[in-house]
């Protein structure tokens, strides 16, 4: 199977390079750590990466990067004299890191999957051990480290539908990676039971909760005015912000129709779209042009330009790590990717910001989550577009009741606290015993 890998992987790679050369052309700065991908590092970069005991912790992209940082505050404590390293796949993920992460930890690209790519990360990086947060699992690497004797250990870890069904037919080259990770922290039990079956042994599994949960917590420092937006806008005092997260294609045209319906009844309603990638942006204009929607860009007030009261109905969110600083102030908030894609966008952050919420049916990569909230009543969760206007329309028209959804889902969040502890504190264990 590992001879199969090696030779379909290089495959793999050249036809699919176009389209993940041309996203990352799409997003910019694409040239700023491009060798690390290829595992090489500039000379002040392995300066940082430290001659002691190291952790590598490994997050695809923002979301896993936000639960690094709560891992690595956790396990500091835990782990002293240790060095910690992030790696992450996106520059998105990286600008997070950037922003977040504390100067003395050095961050890197993930290296292409190839065996010589691999080695040479881990030569230069010197790992005593790794984290790999959620799911990403690259066998050339998990390959590579346990011929190292490298500890691995599964941090946050989910398992999809879709991910489920591959790894199973794939169960040749995933079986044995499964069976060396050193320890598997799963969000939940239904996770846990998939990981056994997937070749995780028995007794390296352990219940830690969603870690996601602690990095929605709502962060100090410092904080993007969004009053002072809505009023470069023209926005009057006392509106009433629908703010729509993480959307995907054919959710901002539905959402800007179903907007100028609402107004009618609502004229304090506001729109405020935040598309999942914003390098869609361009896209998203042609789209909703048609509708009549009056639009304005975030980038559009970077410079201080003002808009007439009355002119603007929209704001287009053409910008990264801001969407948290929007849903503080939203009155209503939509969770993307839910009603004309699969998969859903992650609740947790209004909710730690006790907000009411709506989502459509497909929250599958969420999928307890969404339940969770619906269940004790921190979340709408609609079957199709009409009901999506429907319920907008009566949490429009009752504060209180909006008020109510967003306390629970408060409590939804606090509740479900505490699994990065958890996590630190199974790989501290593990680590304390080499």
């Amino acid at each position: 199977m590992r001879l199969l890998y090696h030779l379909l992987f290089p495959v793999f790679f050249l036809l699919s390079a176009p389209y993940y050369f041309w996203k990352m052309w799409r997003r910019g700065g694409w040239q700023r750590g491009f060798g690390e991908r290829f595992g090489s590092y500039e000379a002040s970069k392995r300066r940082a990466f430290g001659d002691g005991r190291t952790l590598w912790l490994h997050a695809v992209s923002v979301g896993e990067v936000n639960v690094c940082l709560q891992l690595i505050t956790a396990l500091r404590p835990r782990l002293a004299g240790w060095q910690f390293l992030v790696s992450t796949t996106t520059s998105t993920g990286m600008g997070e890191l950037d922003k977040k992460l504390p100067a003395d930890v050095p961050r890197i690209y993930y290296p292409v999957d190839f065996p010589w790519t691999v080695r040479r990360a881990l030569d230069a990086v010197r790992p005593a051990a790794v984290v790999l947060v959620e799911a990403e699992f690259w066998p050339n690497f998990l390959w590579q480290t346990n011929a190292r004797g490298l500890p691995v250990f599964l941090a946050n870890a989910r398992v999809s539908d879709k991910s489920f069904r591959g790894y199973r037919r794939a169960g040749g080259v995933f079986r044995e990676i499964f069976g060396h990770f050193a320890a598997v922290g799963a969000q939940n039990d239904a996770d846990a039971a998939r990981l056994r079956e997937l070749g995780c042994r028995a007794e390296t599994i352990h219940v830690t909760g969603n870690a996601k949960f602690d990095a929605a917590a709502p962060a100090g420092g410092a904080s993007l005015d969004v009053p002072a937006l809505l009023r470069q806008l023209g926005v009057p005092e006392g509106a009433q912000p629908l703010v729509a997260g993480s959307t995907h294609a054919g959710e901002e045209v539905l959402l800007a129709r179903m907007f100028l319906r609402l107004r009618e009844r609502f004229p304090k309603l506001f729109l405020v779209l935040v598309p999942r990638h914003f390098e869609r942006t361009k896209a998203v204009v042609e789209e909703l042009r048609p509708t009549g929607v009056r639009l304005a860009l975030r980038t559009d007030l970077a410079d201080g330009k003002t808009f007439a009261p009355g002119t603007v109905d929209c704001l287009l969110v053409n910008t990264t790590g801001e969407l948290r600083h929007f849903y503080r102030h939203a009155t209503l908030v939509f969770v993307g990717k839910s009603i004309t894609a699969k998969g859903g966008q992650n609740p947790i952050e209004p909710g730690a910001l006790g907000k009411a919420m709506l989502f459509g049916p497909h929250m599958e990569n969420f999928r307890p989550i969404a339940a969770e909230f619906v269940a004790h009543d921190g979340a709408v969760q609609v079957p199709d577009a009409p009901a999506l206007e429907a319920a907008c329309a009566v949490l429009l028209s009752d504060s209180s009741r909006r008020d109510q959804l967003g306390a629970n889902a408060l409590r939804v969040v606090q509740r479900n606290q505490g699994a990065a502890e958890r996590t630190a504190e199974m790989i501290a264990a593990r680590l304390g015993k080499s």
